[in-house]
């Protein structure tokens, strides 16, 4: 399903109280807790990402062969470009 931005961002915002709250009665520090809610939800959402994107790369392999090769070298480009800002940013 898909929401609107706004609708989105205050699902975002009480996903991240409720998590927060979680720590806190877990007994973390309130001020780690928002961070550690933070970093929680960041990875599990690189974690879908990469199921996405892991599940469409399959689908081209299987589905459209010709525009398969192109896209992973697509992924690859992207991914050397991100390398570089980042040992630029170093």
């Amino acid at each position: 399903m898909v929401f609107p931005e706004p609708e989105q961002e205050d699902i975002r915002k009480q996903a991240l109280l409720a998590l927060t709250a979680q720590f806190v009665q877990l007994g973390h520090p309130a001020e780690y807790a928002q961070h550690m809610a933070t970093a929680s939800i960041f990875q599990a959402d690189l974690e879908l990402r990469n199921a996405q994107l892991t599940r469409i790369l399959s689908w081209l392999r299987g589905q459209q062969p010709e525009v398969y090769e192109q896209v992973v070298e697509i992924a690859e480009q992207v991914c050397q470009e991100f390398e570089h800002r980042v040992q630029q940013q170093s």
